[in-house]
């Protein structure tokens, strides 16, 4: 979902930071993604840019977010919490709620358990390392459609697009990493919402429109440990 307006926050240059180094893929979980809708061209850049889709022995299988229990101090808004492994982490839900029965544009995040399938960057603001996710840079045409009536409903589309949608290429750096997860893909339902996300945070960990969003360094300290196997789990 897209993300809330932009709030005021530090005027220096976040600093850059690196994805993992990439390594072979493999053409059947290639074959699963395609099975779930994403575009040949967009497989073929993966496999171009060498996204690794091997797990390693250190991955994790499991993220689980939850809500936390009440506001803390001085926080603007309520947070949510992601716990991986025995480490827990900060992170922003949709509008503070997560809800099992999830609808377009209620700025919730859905409740269930989710595969991380594959993920975009910003090449121009990150240097490419690892990550053991297909995963290829963003560019300037690349959206995604949020339109119920379109048969692009929940689909990576090329801009420009007469259904609704939102842009991937952002100034507020919220996609400079970011991951698709697999709600509401197949089977994919009208009007059950779009756009689920794990990505970048604003710096007050402000609510999003229904995506789970971490501090980028957070977000950098976890990519090499993600994979296809990791499923995310909202309660």
């Amino acid at each position: 979902m897209r993300a809330t307006v932009k709030t005021p926050g530090n005027s220096r240059a976040p600093r850059r930071f690196a994805l993992a180094r990439p390594q072979a893929a493999s053409s059947k979980a290639y074959r699963n993604l395609k099975s779930c809708g994403v575009s040949n061209a967009h497989l073929a850049r993966c496999k171009k840019s060498g996204s690794d889709l091997k797990i390693v022995k250190r991955s994790l299988r499991r993220l689980i977010v939850t809500l936390s229990p009440a506001q803390a101090r001085g926080e603007m808004f309520r947070s949510g919490r992601l716990r991986a492994g025995p480490v827990v982490i900060r992170c922003a839900i949709g509008a503070g709620r997560v809800e099992r029965d999830k609808r377009e544009g209620d700025h919730a995040t859905p409740a269930g358990e989710f595969r991380l399938l594959f993920g975009f960057y910003r090449a121009d603001r990150i240097s490419r390392n690892a990550t053991l996710l297909p995963i290829r840079p963003i560019r300037p045409r690349d959206g995604w459609c949020d339109d119920p009536d379109s048969s692009a409903y929940n689909r990576p589309v090329r801009l420009p697009c007469k259904a609704s949608h939102e842009k991937l290429w952002r100034d507020d750096r919220l996609y400079d990493v970011m991951i698709v997860l697999d709600y509401n893909i197949r089977p994919r339902r009208k009007t059950r919402g779009s756009a689920i996300f794990l990505h970048c945070a604003r710096p007050d960990l402000a609510p999003t429109e229904g995506c789970v969003a971490l501090r980028p360094d957070d977000l950098r300290r976890l990519l090499p440990r993600l994979s296809r196997k990791t499923a995310l789990t909202v309660r």
